[in-house]
Formats: structure tokens, sequence, C-alpha cells
């Protein structure tokens, strides 16, 4: 099939709506969580699982569609992932329990794993040069600033219809895309790849990745060591009382990632097919783009997880407010990516992404002194905004530095390996800043409330629920009457904790920042198409 200039650029256009819609649905849940508690009257940690296992089941499967878009067709595969997102969002909009409302989002975790690969693999393959990076930048756009259009969108359905428009709504946007994609995106897959599924491979990385990030983004609730919270599934509990289920999550992920790699390595030296090339790490900026992006993954929506949560408890927003003020972040990070492909063109992509880290670190800097219980959205838009800048810049460019060399026909894999880091990246930054926030919550708020007089063992109770709800407990105690010097003393502590945490999040992009310098310098336009595979792509393309 092949598709005219301006054809492909609507069928960009329905592989961003895709995407949206599944970025939007990682974060379009966390302010529904209070009436859908209510409505079907869920349990806490029912309602966690309803927002975890999404991302969980969603990270753990992208390597492997990333490989079936390669055997069977790019296109196809996303439009499979869409009929499934648009089904689970179809279930979870009915769902009458907290357990089939689980199962549906998790339904709507593995059309997430199907679409996210698919699209970024199927840009690669329709553009060229100049629209090459004018495409990665609207793609890069897209993933930067929709994730902060969730609480907004997800707090104006919720407030002024119900929670179950936050998925209903990805019904007609899914049947769209899904049309618009029939009729406009080619067809690209590599007909010269070897034949068959490498089953292993795909179980191992499953179980691997899908272990590791489970660990990451659960050690906080259920206790890096010791549990302190009860890990249960339905009716199943977790049955040792002295060791966490996240300790051995984390060394199942350290046992069978390795020997994931040490598989593949052993079946791409008999001939056989592979789920994953890692002949891939041989080209430097698959290699080094991957370590960049893993390390700005970890800092990268750092203040986009702590704020909702500091404008809600501290500055008493709702959620619809708070939304409103994480909108300049999505402003700035829809200007800065369709404009990082005319810098990248002039400048070059990895000064682009250097430029980004850079606005990003600033913006995270700028925020911190603005932060008090006095502040307004208003002051805090600017940073945002500066912040989401830099988002832009960086999230696109950097995707076209690690596919930069990569084969077209290997495109999916590359494609689903590096969404990979990013997803490990920032389960691993939201795991450590979620530490930091809750260790500067129970210690800071501890410290001041003994220096109000109060006795130990009530200041740690109190600590201790502030920790746990994340300052929730704040809009709690101001309905209570006397508690005014207890209120100012958390507001205290949250402040001083989530400057820290801002603080740490710029810390891990400069970090990025240096990492950056071991990418090649590339150009739109000098590196059309790798020498290797290049005839395979282009009757990959004709397709």
């Amino acid at each position: 099939m092949q598709v005219n200039g301006s054809m492909r650029w609507i069928g960009l256009a329905s592989l961003a709506l895709g995407l949206a819609m599944i970025i939007v649905d990682a974060t379009i849940v966390n302010v529904a969580i209070p009436s859908i508690i209510a409505d079907l009257g869920l349990q806490l940690t029912d309602a966690e699982w309803i927002n975890s296992v999404y991302s969980l089941v969603f990270a753990a499967l992208l390597v492997t569609v990333g490989r079936l878009g390669d055997l069977f067709g790019r296109k196809r595969v996303y439009l499979i992932g869409l009929g499934l997102f648009v089904l689970a969002s179809l279930l979870c909009a009915i769902a009458p329990s907290g357990g089939l409302l689980i199962a549906a989002r998790a339904a709507q975790g593995i059309g997430a794993a199907f679409i996210l690969p698919s699209t970024l693999s199927s840009v690669n393959a329709m553009f060229r040069g100049r629209e090459r990076a004018i495409a990665f930048g609207i793609w890069g756009s897209v993933i930067g600033g929709v994730a902060a259009l969730g609480p907004l969108v997800g707090g104006w359905l919720t407030t002024d219809f119900s929670w179950r428009w936050a998925f209903g709504i990805n019904l007609p946007l899914g049947l769209l895309a899904g049309t618009v994609a029939l009729l406009t995106v080619p067809e690209t897959r590599d007909p010269h790849t070897q034949r068959g599924l490498d089953l292993l491979g795909i179980v191992s990385s499953a179980l691997g990745f899908g272990a590791l990030v489970f660990g990451l983004i659960e050690g906080e609730r259920y206790g890096w060591w010791h549990p302190t919270d009860t890990f249960r599934i339905g009716s199943w509990e977790w049955p040792l009382r002295t060791l966490s289920p996240v300790p051995i999550a984390l060394a199942i992920a350290a046992l069978v990632l390795p020997a994931f790699a040490w598989y593949e390595l052993r079946r791409i030296r008999r001939g056989q097919p592979v789920l994953l090339d890692l002949r891939l790490f041989r080209y430097p900026s698959f290699r080094w783009g991957n370590l960049a992006a893993l390390i700005v993954s970890l800092g990268e929506f750092g203040i986009v997880f702590v704020l909702p949560l500091y404008l809600q408890a501290v500055l008493g927003y709702t959620a619809l407010q708070t939304g409103f003020v994480l909108l300049a972040t999505a402003i700035g990070a829809f200007l800065g990516g369709p404009a990082a492909a005319n810098l990248a063109q002039r400048f070059g992509a990895r000064q682009v992404v250097r430029a980004g880290m850079i606005l990003e670190a600033s913006g995270l800097l700028l925020i911190v002194p603005f932060l008090s219980p006095t502040t307004t959205g208003w002051r805090l838009a600017p940073a945002l905004f500066l912040y989401g800048l830099g988002v832009g810049l960086a999230t696109a460019q950097l995707t076209s530095v690690i596919l930069a060399e990569v084969p077209t026909a290997q495109s999916g894999q590359a494609s689903g390996t590096q969404s990979t880091t990013r997803q490990v990246g920032a389960a691993l930054g939201i795991a450590l800043l979620g530490a930091v926030l809750a260790a500067g919550l129970s210690s800071g708020t501890e410290a001041r409330l003994r220096d109000l007089g109060l006795p130990a063992e009530q200041a740690v109770a109190i600590a201790r629920a502030t920790k746990q709800s994340a300052g929730q407990i704040l809009v709690e105690l101001r309905q209570q009457p006397g508690t005014t010097a207890v209120v100012e003393a958390i507001e205290r502590a949250f402040t001083t904790a989530a400057r820290r945490t801002a603080i740490v999040a710029a810390a891990f992009i400069a970090i990025g920042f240096v990492a950056s310098t071991l990418l090649p310098d590339i150009r739109p336009g000098r590196t059309e198409e790798p020498a290797v595979g290049a005839a395979a792509a282009r009757e990959a393309d004709e397709r």
C-alpha cells in the first residue's frame, strides 16, 4: 500500500490520537479514584490495583509486541491494539465491581502495549529525512504533553459527568483513530526476517519486566523488605508475614532478565528467530540513546507525580483546578516537540536533546522557590511551561537518535525496547521520588509536631497517617476544630519534601545530560537509512 505525502500526515494524526489515548489513561484514573471508591464500595487496595495494573501489564509486554509488529505488520498490530483497548475501555465504563474493573484495566494495558511500539515503528517507516524529524517531534510532544492532560480531562469528566466517562470517551476516539489509520497508514513489516515466534523469550521477558516494574512501583506501598501493607489479589493474600512480596519480585527480575539475555544471544548464535536482537546495541545511537532515556526518565515526570498531590493537599485545589495548572506543562511540550525538528536540522539532534534536558532541569529548579502553602498556580505556570518545553524537545529528538541507525525492518523491536527502557526508568524514578517524598513527609511532620509540644506517640501516629495518605490527610484535618497548628506543620513539611523531590528529579535529568555526551551527532537528512537492512526496509515500505 502506497500513501502520498498529505495522506501520510493524516495517518500520523491517527497514530498520535491512539498514542494520546493510552498515555492519558495512565494518569486519568488518579483523579477519578475517590469517585470510583465511593460508587463501587472498594477497599483502598482494590483502588490502588485499578491504577497500577495498567502500567504493570503495559510495561511487561512492550518488547514482545514490538517483535510482533516486525513479523506480522505494524499497522495490523496497531489496529488490533486499538480494538483491544476500545473493548477494554467499554468494560471499564460498565464495570459493576472492583474485580471486573481491575481485569478490564489489565486488558487496557495489553491493548496499550500493542499500540505504543506500533505507532513509533510506523512513524519510523513512513517518513524520511527532515520529515521524519518533524514526525518524531509530533510523536514526542504527544508523549510529553498528554501525560499532563490526564488529570485535567479526568477531573472534568468525573466532576461534570461520571468517572465512567473517563473510560467511555475512548470509544469514539478509538473508532475514529482506527478508521483513519485503516485508510491512511501503510502496512510495513520485515519480509526477510526469520519467521517463527520465540515463545520462551516472550514468557521470560514478560515475567522479568513485569516483576521488575511491580517491585519498583509497589515497593513504597508493600515495603522494600518487611511488609507494610497486605498484598492481596481478590481473595488471595500474600502468605509471608515477615517478608514483603517486593524483594521476591525484584529477585525474580534479577534472575530472569539476565537469563533472557543469555537465551536470546544463544538463539542468535544458532541462527534462530529471537524476540529481541541484542545486536541492535552495537549501534552507538541505540546503545547510548537507551542509556540516556533510562536516566532521564528517572526524573522526567517527577514533578507531574508530586505536584498534583501537593496542589490538592496543601493548596486545596480540586482535580479540575490541578489539571489546569498542569496544562502549562502540556502547552510547553506541544510547542517543543514540532519545533525540535527544525532545531535538530540546524544544530543536530544531540544538541536539541541536551538543550531540552537543560530546560527540564531549569524548570524543576525554578519551581522550588515558588512552592509554599500560599503559592498559586499562576506562579508555578512559567516554570512548568519551561519544563514542558524541555520535555517536548528532549523526548522527540532522543527517540529520533535511538532509532537513527536501526534498520527500518527492525524498528518494531527497537521501538519496543526503547519504550520498555522509558517505562522501567519512569517506574524506578517514581519509586525513588516517592520514597524521597514519603521520607520527607514522615520525618518532617513528626519533627514539626514535636516542636508544637505534641506527645511523641501522637506525633508519630499523625506522621504515619500523613505518609500513608501522601499528605491527603490535610483535607480531613482542616474540617476538624482546633487543628490549625497541626495543619500548618504538615503543610510546611509537605512543602519541604516537595522541594527536595523536585531537586532530586532535576539531579536525575542532570545525570542524563552528562550521559548524552555519548550520543552520536545525527542530523535529519544525513542518515536517511542505515546501510544494513536498507534494501529490506525499502521493500517493506512498498508493501
